[in-house]
């Protein structure tokens, strides 16, 4: 068996991750064979706290600690009073996802005081675990009470990250001991439920434990997790999926939104073991089919709480919005793909920031990309959840998302920046930060500048403490048409969209870098026919005027400022785009605006977009909603058709991630002809 050389070796050991020999043939199907080493990723994410974030991220970041996220510890029960933590609340997954999401923003942030409180809890789960490697709230007797080990996992995810923040050696000695408990009471009690759909989160810690310690067992555990697991390949061969759940219809551990999110990433993880080419393939196919069948103008797909379809009134989870996110991270990582960066943002850039009040001191389950108003809606139509999913509240509809909701702009900061095989850095993701890490010995400093993406330029300054040669690689986006570059003093060169571009240099003192993105409007067609405004990566909907109504006062903990609120419109919301047919986009002008302190919110929306519109008298409310866009309402092709003989009206759009309430697919009409 071929073994990696020294350069290969110490490269991937520089990344922070496991040199692997050449794979073995992998046997057919999911048998389980002897795996020798880990296969490294194409690109290696780098330590937490190695990124700090600037400018307009920074200012996010801070309003999330701020926020729920920095003090849901102080308050909630499930998390203050967890069993985790010596208390006598949830002893399951809500401390541990908790704990996911907000190690990274503390590190990240440099937060003393939210850093102090989180080693106090990681000291009190280290100091109380079990002689036999379980945790505290992990029953005694595990046969006669279960005790479904998707929390057991996610807590050694939470974990590997503190230990690789802190390099506290007794963390890394508890995920050790954890992981071989796992390892033997796999085999007393396999995994069952959210465990065994959730398997692969548990490599994430078993491949942070072997990095450390090359210890074999752990890779045997890997396999073992997967031998137990769903095979997600297998399912997405039949039409399980591709088949909407019925509104108010049948739940199923299949369609589950986060389990889908989180699947995501199985094939990367699973890729790394026996480097099959089939795990490869499934990755981007499993993305396709969601696209295909569920898939939503956000970069995300619907789940409320099961696959929803294609409309803009099915609603998508945020548990799923950040774990999505992180599993484009993984894929990102592991098969460097320049596609799946634009994916990233995507979603980082709409889906998340719109699920979130722009304080951060409440969030909504479900968001919906057409969502007029948020209120208790007992004639909901989403498939599983209730009446209260798209408010703004502390735990509506359920707590899951109140605990988990926290990692999705902390780590989306954590892996903006990875190193490259041959000790350089890629940049995964662009928002303003500031990246150090060491090539070839000699300290490496990378700050990026820029209001991307309310802006189409960034600037890059590359700072070597001595002269160095390594390769700086840039994803250029997929839209990004006549993309440009400038390194230092040389002429500007344009650029290939969809790809990684390399700059290979030695670098010396301060290098200027400087990108530019153009970022062209474009009208896509959607669910029926509807119309939706893009630019770069930003999805843009109306903005409509805001009325917050306090509701739940009289249920415990709802005191400001993390009470819950309705939401309904104070401006007309109902809508259709006046288009040119051939030249849709031309109808659309974009302006300027600073980027507020809070950059994700209707006075902080750093671009606008002007349109013609003109409201449809007969699009009003149903079962609580906008009602549908059916095709027969969008009479493009027959003017004599029209839905609408309102007059034009000049609207104003602004980025999606911008807005609490809003229409983003609309109606399509034709300019009135003239006399």
């Amino acid at each position: 068996m071929a073994t990696c050389d020294r350069r290969e070796f110490l490269s991937c050991v520089a990344a922070g991750v496991a040199a692997s020999a050449a794979p073995r043939t992998a046997a057919p199907g999911r048998a389980r064979s002897a795996v020798c080493s880990l296969s490294p990723p194409a690109f290696a994410p780098l330590p937490l706290g190695s990124i700090r974030p600037s400018g307009w991220l920074l200012r996010q970041l801070r309003i999330q600690a701020d926020g729920l996220s920095g003090h849901l510890d102080q308050f909630w029960p499930d998390v203050a009073d967890s069993q985790w933590f010596g208390g006598r609340a949830e002893g399951w997954e809500r401390a541990p996802y908790w704990l996911d999401g907000v190690i990274p923003l503390a590190w990240i942030l440099d937060d003393g005081p939210l850093k102090a409180r989180i080693t106090g809890y990681v000291d009190f789960i280290v100091a109380h675990q079990r002689s036999d490697g379980w945790f505290g709230p992990y029953p005694e007797d595990a046969v006669t009470k279960r005790y479904d080990l998707w929390a057991i996992l996610l807590a050694n995810k939470a974990l590997a990250q503190y230990h690789e923040a802190t390099g506290d050696s007794r963390v890394l000695e508890a995920i050790v001991k954890s992981l071989r408990a796992l390892l033997v009471g796999l085999d007393r009690t396999p995994l069952y439920g959210w465990g065994r759909f959730r398997w692969f989160e548990g490599l994430v810690p078993a491949f942070h434990a072997y990095q450390h310690t090359r210890e074999p067992w752990l890779l045997d555990l890997a396999l073992k997790l997967r031998e137990q697991g769903v095979d997600f390949e297998a399912l997405y061969r039949t039409d399980d999926i591709a088949r909407p759940t019925p509104r108010r219809g049948l739940w199923k551990w299949t369609k589950h939104v986060v389990n889908t999110a989180m699947a995501a990433k199985a094939a990367a993880l699973n890729w790394r073991l026996d480097r099959r080419p089939a795990d490869r393939a499934f990755a981007a196919a499993m993305i396709e089919t969601l696209d295909r069948h569920h898939g939503q103008v956000t970069g995300m797909f619907s789940g409320d709480e099961c696959l929803a379809g294609t409309s803009p009134l099915q609603g998508t989870e945020l548990c799923a919005v950040v774990e999505f996110m992180y599993s484009l991270e993984h894929l990102f990582s592991v098969f460097g793909d320049a596609p799946v960066g634009d994916r990233l943002e995507r979603v980082a850039f709409n889906a998340l920031p719109a699920t979130f009040a722009p304080d951060m001191w409440s969030h909504q389950y479900d968001q919906q990309v057409n969502q007029v108003q948020c209120t208790v809606n007992p004639d909901h139509m989403w498939t599983t959840n209730g009446p209260e999913s798209n408010l703004f509240g502390l735990e509506p509809n359920y707590g899951c998302c109140t605990s988990n909701m926290h990692q999705g702009w902390p780590k989306f900061a954590a892996h903006l920046w990875m190193r490259t095989p041959d000790e350089g850095l890629v940049a995964a993701a662009y928002a303003p930060s500031v990246a150090r890490f060491t090539a070839r010995g000699v300290p490496v400093t990378i700050a990026l500048d820029t209001d991307y993406p309310f802006r189409e330029d960034l600037a890059i300054t590359v700072e070597a403490a001595a002269a160095v040669r390594f390769p700086l690689v840039l994803r250029v986006p997929q839209w990004a048409r006549d993309a440009a570059i400038r390194v230092g003093g040389l002429p500007e060169r344009r650029l290939v969209p969809g790809t990684l571009h390399r700059v290979e240099r030695e670098w010396r003192g301060k290098t200027a870098v400087s990108l530019r993105f153009p970022m062209r409007p474009a009208v896509t067609v959607r669910d029926n026919g509807a119309v939706a405004v893009e630019r770069g990566p930003l999805v843009y909907a109306l903005r409509i005027g805001e009325e917050w109504r306090r509701v739940n006062a009289d249920k415990p903990h709802r005191e400001l400022p993390h009470g819950d609120f309705e939401v309904r419109p104070s401006t007309p919301w109902n809508y259709g785009l006046v288009l040119d047919e051939d030249r849709p986009e031309a109808g659309l002008t974009f302006e300027k605006r600073p980027v507020g302190e809070r950059p994700f919110s209707p006075e902080g929306a750093g671009m606008a977009a002007r349109a013609t519109g003109r409201r449809i008298p007969s699009w009003t409310i149903a079962h609580g909603w906008a009602a549908e866009i059916s095709p027969p309402d969008l009479a493009w092709s027959d003017p004599a058709r029209s839905p609408s003989d309102e007059p034009d009206e000049e609207v104003t759009l602004i980025p999606y991630g911008c807005t609490n309430i809003r229409v983003t697919e609309f109606p399509r009409l034709r300019p009135r002809r003239k006399a």
